[in-house]
């Protein structure tokens, strides 16, 4: 660990330098967001699955909206990498070496992962929510009449949680990393866990049968693939631990000696 120590205020003030940071870098992201917004919105606007429906805007702000929370996303999809950094900067001092180099490299997969949400949300769980709410509606004789602000607010919805919780492996094996969780107590815990993912996945998913449990199935094998790969981070856990102590009672045995030593030769003084 960093043998430096800090107070509760030089702690607070070097996590506001920190995230002040972030925010300039977010402020740039949105500048670039502001070049990228309008080729997504067409590329959403002409998907298939925007092919089938006519979105209207019901307001003149509409597009508006629509516009800056594409500049927000793409922003904030940009500075993860970084804020997740500087909060891996601002704990490490606590840390051992060999922590810092490990729970650094998870930084890449946090955001990766993320991105992987995203895509399996937008190419696999959106779409088939769409051809079933417009095969209702055509069951249903009933004509759609969408808000193009409306539409993407649902695709946001439903896209952006799953971008955070395809992280939940890298984080539950951050935890058991350090230390702080146990896999044996994940395993335990599982029918818990298990419900509280149904509970999100019913949040995310439309109310109905098929969507949700295509959003709940992966949710339960990332909390299997979460247990599998936080064993291993917890080995290494408990390895590293083992080290600590023997290095720490060797360092012990030594100054035991070096104290034995000062004894006799002190005593050899006397004597003299």
């Amino acid at each position: 660990m960093d043998g430096k120590h800090l107070t509760m205020i030089e702690h607070v003030e070097e996590l506001r330098k920190r995230l002040f940071f972030v925010a300039l870098f977010f402020i740039a992201a949105i500048a670039v967001g502001f070049f990228v917004a309008e080729p997504i919105i067409q590329h959403i606007q002409y998907s298939d699955e925007a092919q089938q429906l006519t979105l209207n805007a019901f307001s003149p702000l509409d597009p508006l909206a629509i516009y800056f929370q594409v500049i927000f996303i793409v922003a904030l999809v940009l500075s993860s990498p970084l804020l997740f950094y500087q909060l891996w900067a601002f704990i490490s001092p606590g840390l051992y070496e060999t922590e810092r180099k490990a729970t650094l490299a998870y930084i890449p997969f946090i955001f990766l992962l993320f991105i992987g949400g995203l895509a399996f949300s937008y190419y696999v769980l959106f779409p088939f929510v769409m051809r079933f709410t417009y095969d209702l509606s055509n069951r249903l004789e009933i004509e759609q009449t969408i808000g193009i602000n409306e539409y993407f607010t649902f695709l946001f919805q439903l896209t952006l949680p799953f971008g955070v919780l395809f992280q939940l492996p890298v984080v539950l094996l951050f935890l058991a990393r350090l230390g702080i969780l146990n896999p044996d107590y994940m395993g335990k815990v599982r029918k818990y866990a298990y419900f509280g993912l149904f509970v999100a996945a019913a949040i995310i998913a439309p109310p109905e049968l098929m969507s949700h449990i295509i959003v709940s199935v992966p949710l339960f094998i990332l909390y299997e693939i979460s247990i599998v790969i936080s064993r291993v981070g917890y080995k290494k856990y408990l390895k590293a631990e083992q080290q600590r102590k023997e290095e720490q009672e060797a360092r012990d045995a030594e100054l035991k000696e070096l104290e034995r030593q000062d004894i006799v030769a002190a005593a050899l003084a006397e004597q003299r």
